[in-house]
């Protein structure tokens, strides 16, 4: 809420308190000076706070509901005093904001203590049940039920909504986020007055409104940076592709370090990748056409998939893709999120730790969010003909390998099972069962292969990866699931 925002509220309730009777009300409570009794304070913004919406404490206000003003030093004084208590004796801190306004002729103070996402706000050093609420006016210790009731609504602060700048102005903050792209991906125009621009990004989620500017989120940073070097925490959160001179690490050929925003940055990304990796023209109908190694599809649901799932709490590391002679890694910190099944990825519910990324992303025409990707990556490597995708947990990471077309007699035993299982998953996840035919299609290979497949399918079965659909149906013709359908 703006600065503007929230003193026409807090005006609004001090006129509902007033009349037709004087009287005090839950979001708001007056005070004439503030008073010497700290423990007092600190219970009030601990009630305000755990209160829907949270509330203002009016300076300058007497016992009757009468103006009586406040003078300028007084107004120092509570703004730091409150600053200093609310920063200090309560968990989680406080962030107030305060404004002088006019009522009835008469300056008065206003303090506004916002709803804290994280209940129940408490005495610091104290444990949950030293918690305070609002009640009928009053400001009084609330119960073990009340305790419990505000443990769950609590809401952990989000890593995409805190914030990763210092406050800035609104052409500050035009100036470090690539917003023209924003709205390109978005297919509209941006505003153009600076106050519609900043309630825009506000419920975007880009940026924090405070009384004198902004804050821009680390969902904003991440998202559309110029320079993800000028947020501190950010900078080596960037993609960093690497490729290398053959099939290991020993000679490295170009390093690029990513500097944008992942959004801004994602088309620049894959054309970079389009440029470097292995191609090659073939001559359809007269026409030459350029074909990539890897399917576009794969690298770009891959890639979106690395981005929106890393754990941004692992610090110091960052998406990376290595790039060999005969594959292609895409790396990410965080490990699978606790029951997710390595074999189930493939057409599981989406799940994100975060939301608003994976979201965006989906808006911004990056990737989709229907928990279809993994579907559609391994569909395109079986049209490219390419060995199955390979998926690895490593410590605090999750990597994803693509390699480069091999022939079905140069795969290994347990390619072609994997490659089995991930056909045979396909086929489920589109009404439809794995056959001797289909997977020969799967491998391109001709019906004089068809004792092969049969054998490698009797491999999958007795590896625990297929199971038949019908144990009375003859081999010629049998069908067969993964083995979790």
């Amino acid at each position: 809420m703006t600065r503007k925002n929230w003193v026409a509220e807090a005006l609004d309730w001090l006129a509902d308190s007033l009349e037709p009777v004087p009287h005090e009300i839950n979001e708001l409570d007056w005070k004439v000076a503030i008073t010497d009794h700290k423990d007092r304070l600190i219970e009030h913004l601990i009630a305000f706070a755990n209160y829907p919406s949270g509330g203002c404490l009016v300076f300058g206000v007497d016992d009757t509901g009468k103006p009586v003003g406040i003078s300028q030093s007084e107004v120092a004084t509570i703004a730091n005093t409150l600053a200093n208590v609310g920063r200090d004796a309560i968990e989680p801190p406080l962030a107030l904001d305060h404004s002088v306004a006019d009522c009835r002729g008469t300056p008065i103070l206003l303090v506004r203590i916002p709803e804290q996402a994280s209940k129940p706000v408490h005495r610091r050093g104290k444990s949950v049940e030293d918690a305070w609420i609002r009640s009928n006016g009053t400001t009084r210790k609330a119960s073990r039920p009340e305790v419990a009731g505000l443990m769950l609504n609590s809401s952990p602060p989000r890593w995409e909504d805190l914030r990763a700048s210092s406050l800035m102005g609104i052409d500050e903050v035009h100036a470090a986020l690539d917003l023209d792209t924003i709205g390109r991906l978005l297919q509209r125009p941006l505003p153009v007055e600076p106050a519609d621009l900043a309630r825009w990004l506000a419920d975007e989620g880009m940026l924090v409104a405070e009384a004198r500017g902004y804050y821009i989120t680390n969902f904003g940073a991440i998202a559309s940076a110029r320079s993800l070097a000028g947020f501190d925490g950010l900078a080596r959160k960037g993609v960093r592709v690497v490729r290398y001179r053959g099939t290991n690490k020993v000679e490295s050929i170009e390093e690029v370090p990513g500097q944008r925003g992942y959004a801004v940055a994602f088309e620049g990304l894959i054309a970079y990748l389009h440029q470097v990796l292995p191609r090659s023209e073939v001559i359809e109908q007269s026409l030459r056409t350029v074909v990539t190694m890897y399917p576009d599809i794969a690298l770009r649901e891959l890639i979106a998939n690395a981005l929106i799932h890393q754990d941004f709490s692992i610090t110091g590391a960052g998406p990376m893709i290595d790039i060999y002679d005969d594959r292609i890694e895409i790396t990410n910190p965080g490990a699978l999120l606790p029951g997710k099944k390595l074999d189930r990825l493939i057409g599981t519910t989406p799940e994100s730790r975060n939301d608003k990324l994976a979201s965006s992303f989906r808006r911004y025409r990056i990737c989709e969010e229907r928990g279809t990707g993994f579907q559609k990556v391994v569909k395109a490597i079986e049209l490219f003909g390419l060995p199955p995708l390979k998926m690895t947990v490593l410590d605090n990471a999750f990597r994803v390998t693509l390699f480069a077309p091999k022939k079905f007699t140069d795969m290994t035993l347990g390619e072609r099972v994997e490659a089995t299982y991930q056909h045979a998953v396909l086929q489920y996840l589109s009404s439809s069962s794995l056959t001797n035919t289909s997977l020969r299609n799967r491998f391109k290979l001709h019906e004089k292969s068809r004792n092969q497949i049969t054998n490698l399918i009797g491999e999958s079965v007795a590896a625990g990866r297929l199971k038949r659909k019908d144990e009375g149906s003859g081999n010629k013709f049998a069908e067969y699931w993964p083995y979790w359908a």
